[in-house]
This record gives structure tokens, C-alpha cells and sequence, in this order.
């Protein structure tokens, strides 16, 4: 019905062209389009400029389409968990437009706003404003910084209506809010697709003006855990013991 797409490949299907530029929501691999990569992968598309806050690791997200060498450039923030990459990079294979994490959020929210350009304090002095215009304002120096406008637009959700209202959840929200907004298409795919109405409307995160496309998610799939770090708890008393500080509170008292 409407905008959902029975697979990855279907909802792409005449979106794809070499050199085009694409965004890519998700922070590290949380709320990352995974399914989405996979199909641009199988595409074979080449000499891609990649907008998003990292790229991925080598062995999931966006590091399955430096494996290809489907990517030309990265704009990013971070990409140190991947090893692909910086091989790449420091052979010359890829181009990287560092950014500082928050102007990368804002420089995509500009462009979804249509700002072509604003002024932050963020790298002025240092190497991310080299070639960029610099400006005095109120006895403070400030940095320009071009809004992103992408050719497409793929993110994650948690859920959706058959309109393409979209709801994300917690931490894998992340970039992707803000890159369905700044690409001429965007593409979603959704763990959870609802009927019309069942989303309450101040619960909706992106209205479905700005999504074109979805795709579900199957029900087995599996979001996978960068770093998982747990710590030991301690053992639970034996029944009918007091603990050390209970047993410490009572000898003071």
C-alpha cells in the first residue's frame, strides 16, 4: 500500500546512480539502516558520498560498502572503530570531511531547513576551518559551516503508519530524525508498522511528509551490539543473613 515496499531492494529501485550522495542515519551501529546497506551494496553502485556520523564497523553497516569500495567519500564525525577504513584513507583510496559532532547534526538539520550556511565558534583556529569563511560577531570569532542536502536519505525506525509517520526509540534515534528531513528522498525501514491512527500524533518524531518510501523489518531481526559492558553483581545474601551494612548499622545503633 502507498509507500511500503515489500523488500530493500523494491524500495530502492530507481533511486540508485553512481556518484550520488547519501545519508545514512545511526550512531555506531545503533539505529543504523542495515537492511537498506545490504541492498545498496548488492546494487554495485560506485563512487558514493556518504553523509553520516561514522561508518559503521568492518564487518556491519556501512563498512559492508567499504569492503566494495563503493564509497569515494565520507563526511563524518568519527570512524575510528573501523579498520577498512582507515586504510583506505591513509592509502588515498577515500576522502574524509571531518566534522565535529554537532556541526555534522546541525549542518544536516540546516539543510532540511533550507539554511544554506550559519556561523558556529566550533573548530575556529584549527584545522576543520581551514578554507571556510570566518566572521567577527560581538567581539567573538565564528566558523561557517555549508548546510547538507543528500540525494537520498535511509534511516531506521522503531515504528511507523502506513502514512510514514515515524517514532524511533531511545538511543537509536540518534542522526536519523534530522536526515529524513535534508535528502530529496527518504527511506525507512521500520520494525514495527502500524494502521493509520494508532500513533498518537505528539508521539510522532518524523511526519510522514518527509518519507517516501518503507520497508518492514522481518520479525527475526536481529540488531547486533558494538560493545557490550555489564559488570559483576554481588551474590545475594543467604536467606536469613543480614548483609554487612545492615549488620553495621545495627552494631552502631
Amino acid at each position: 500500500m502507498g509507500k511500503i515496499y515489500g523488500d530493500a531492494t523494491s524500495a530502492l529501485a530507481g533511486l540508485l546512480r553512481d556518484g550520488m550522495t547519501i545519508m545514512s542515519g545511526g550512531f555506531g551501529i545503533s539505529g543504523i539502516p542495515s537492511v537498506l546497506i545490504e541492498a545498496i551494496r548488492e546494487s554495485g553502485v560506485k563512487d558514493l558520498t556518504v553523509i553520516s556520523n561514522n561508518a559503521g564497523i568492518d564487518d556491519a553497516g556501512l563498512g559492508l560498502l567499504l569492503h566494495t569500495r563503493q564509497i569515494r567519500k565520507m563526511i563524518s564525525s568519527y570512524v575510528g572503530e573501523n579498520a577498512t577504513f582507515a586504510k583506505q584513507y591513509l592509502a588515498g583510496e577515500l576522502e574524509i570531511e571531518f566534522n565535529p559532532q554537532g556541526t555534522l547534526a546541525e549542518r544536516i538539520r540546516a539543510g532540511g531547513a533550507g539554511i544554506p550556511a550559519f556561523f558556529t565558534k566550533t573548530g575556529y583556529g584549527t584545522a576543520v576551518a581551514e578554507g571556510k569563511e570566518t566572521r567577527e560577531f560581538d567581539g567573538e570569532h565564528y566558523v561557517m559551516e555549508r548546510g547538507l542536502v543528500a540525494d537520498l536519505a535511509i534511516i531506521h525506525a522503531w515504528m511507523a503508519d502506513h502514512e510514514g509517520n515515524l517514532v524511533y526509540r531511545k538511543t537509536a534515534r540518534n542522526f536519523n530524525p534530522v536526515m529524513a528531513t535534508a535528502a530529496k528522498v527518504t527511506v525507512a525501514q521500520v520494525e514495527h508498522i502500524v494502521r493509520n491512527g494508532e500513533i498518537e500524533a505528539d508521539h510522532i518524531h518524523t511526519p510522514g511528509i518527509f518519507v517516501k518510501r518503507m520497508i518492514a523489518l522481518p520479525p527475526d531481526f536481529q540488531k547486533r551490539i558494538e560493545q557490550r559492558t555489564t559488570r559483576k553483581h554481588p551474590a545475594p545474601a543467604a536467606a536469613g543473613s543480614e548483609s554487612p551494612a545492615v549488620a553495621g548499622a545495627e552494631s552502631q545503633a
